[in-house]
């Protein structure tokens, strides 16, 4: 037990833990630290808004290898809470009978568990977990591009769906994102999902940005919407505030949840 360990060490060690098993529990680093468990879970919610680890019920996860793309049921475990958050507050934007865009993103998939109740809603995704959502909402019409699977989105990308989006206007759309910075934009790891999103943009009468704190500062392997083409940014209250100010000064909206 290391009961005098300063929160900065004590953080250290869960790391180190973590690379050593791949998994830990918030009772076992209890036990270990002889701390209470609201002073660990606030470590663990620390180290993942710095995106060393991935908080899991009653414990946390090492994170993947960054330079891998994680599978959707792995990210779906990331920043909840956050997601949660940041989906309502989107979900609360749309308006029935609208037609929307959902980006194959987890936050994303938050935004979609919020709308069943909308009515003569049209949602165009290619994403499965998604378009699952709206299994039982007979009233929410999905549109889903087709294409080639994709495992690691659980979506569906290729010149067939790019195609298809040219036949579609969109009043809203919301995008996820790898990473988000004030001179990239929004970028995201694979190119087929770049120009899927790209497509989308373009045909989006409002584009809605809905990234977590973690990807603020982040760039991914290429861009899908410059600064001048996002209208909205809604994340928690964890993002960078020098960033903030810039996309206000920019007259570009963003809500802090």
């Amino acid at each position: 037990m290391n009961e005098r360990a300063f929160p900065e060490e004590r953080m250290d060690q869960i790391q180190d833990l973590l690379q050593a098993r791949g998994r830990v529990s918030v009772n076992q680093l209890v036990d270990r630290f002889g701390v209470s468990a609201v002073t660990i879970r606030s470590d663990l919610a620390t180290l993942e808004h710095q995106g060393k680890l991935i908080r899991t019920h009653g414990g946390a996860m090492s994170k993947p290898d960054t330079g891998l793309e994680p599978a959707f049921a792995l990210r779906q475990r990331i920043c909840v809470a956050e997601k949660e958050r940041i989906g309502r507050a989107a979900a609360a934007l749309v308006q029935d009978g609208e037609a929307i865009a959902l980006d194959a993103s987890t936050t994303s998939w938050h935004v979609a568990r919020q709308l069943k109740d909308r009515r003569e809603l049209t949602v165009v995704t290619n994403c499965l977990q998604i378009a699952l959502e709206f299994i039982d909402a007979p009233h929410i019409t999905v549109v889903m591009p087709g294409g080639t699977l994709r495992a690691a989105s659980a979506s569906l990308v290729g010149l067939l769906g790019v195609d298809l989006l040219q036949r579609y206007y969109v009043q809203k759309a919301f995008f996820g994102a790898r990473g988000f910075t004030l001179e990239e934009g929004l970028t995201d790891v694979n190119q087929h999902e770049v120009e899927l999103k790209n497509s989308i943009v373009k045909r989006a009468k409002e584009v809605i940005a809905v990234v977590d704190a973690t990807k603020w500062g982040q760039v991914a392997f290429a861009s899908f919407a410059p600064l001048d083409q996002i209208d909205r940014v809604i994340t928690d209250a964890a993002a960078p505030s020098e960033m903030v100010a810039a996309l206000r000064q920019r007259n570009i909206q963003v809500t802090l949840v």
